[in-house]
């Protein structure tokens, strides 16, 4: 019995000198200085906001993650800022919106630098420098029955009806230009889902992307006869970037589309001079 006893003081002995060893051993490393100390940091309160994600052009889209959400502080948040909270949308709302001005990466988006599709201006975002846009009368039928879509390529002919001899009539047609990028038809910028089979049965204008010189060659030649749009295919165009892949007139009217060339008559009355095109 007192074996026993002596057994168990030995052991409390035992254990109380490690409780004080560990205890020692603890105190002295929180007080090294060269521990690293746990510090609880006090965060400010932040939001999501929209930013851009990379560099975005002067009418660029805003689509295929140039842009994204960031925090940013709560307390520095401005009334024009696009936050996740008032539009969780936001990404896909402004997918296929284009930018009035240039955006570079990391600068907050602001309404006033995006113009959304149907927007005052969206169609002046879209065209390249020194392109112009223009409009011209167009049917199912001469339309490739209403499958030529914004954003393909065509070739606009011309076709015509001459008097010849015996007072029969010839009717003539001809390529006027070529690989030019259809920018809407009607009043529809964009197909309305990716994929689906989409035609415009009562397509009756489509606008064009020309440069100056070509516009002004459409709006003689379109009164001359009808316009129809022969629809390109995208092989001829892959790869090619919008602003190389320009439209090109044919060597027939690449001297036309300014008054007093050779083609045009000109007339002096009461001190005024006007052209008329010879047909």
């Amino acid at each position: 019995m007192g074996r026993r006893v002596f057994v168990l003081l030995g052991a409390l002995i035992c254990a109380g000198m490690a409780a004080y060893i560990a205890l020692n051993w603890l105190g002295n490393r929180n007080n090294n200085p060269s521990d690293p100390q746990i510090v609880e940091v006090n965060k400010n309160p932040t939001k999501e906001v929209l930013v851009a994600s990379k560099d975005i052009k002067m009418g660029e889209k805003l689509g295929g993650g140039a842009v994204g959400w960031v925090n940013w502080p709560e307390a520095n948040l401005q009334p024009t800022m696009i936050t996740k909270d008032a539009k969780p949308d936001a990404l896909e709302q402004y997918e296929k919106a284009r930018a009035r001005l240039t955006i570079y990466q990391g600068e907050v988006l602001v309404e006033k630098k995006v113009v959304l599709p149907g927007d005052s201006g969206f169609l002046a975002a879209m065209l390249p420098k020194g392109m112009r846009a223009i409009s011209v009368a167009i049917s199912e039928r001469s339309s490739a029955g209403g499958f030529i879509l914004p954003n393909d390529r065509v070739d606009v002919i011309l076709t015509k009806k001459t008097s010849v001899d015996g007072g029969n009539t010839l009717v003539v047609s001809d390529t006027v230009l070529t690989n030019v990028r259809v920018l809407a038809v009607n009043q529809n910028f964009r197909q309305e889902q990716e994929g689906d089979t989409i035609s415009v049965p009562e397509g009756k204008t489509a606008t064009l992307e020309l440069d100056a010189r070509q516009a002004e060659v459409i709006a003689q030649v379109e009164s001359s006869g009808e316009l129809s749009l022969a629809l390109r295919s995208i092989a001829e165009s892959d790869g090619i970037p919008i602003e190389k892949n320009n439209p090109v007139l044919t060597e027939k009217y690449a001297g036309s589309g300014k008054a007093g060339t050779s083609s045009d008559t000109l007339f002096v009355r009461y001190g005024i001079e006007t052209y008329a095109q010879n047909r």
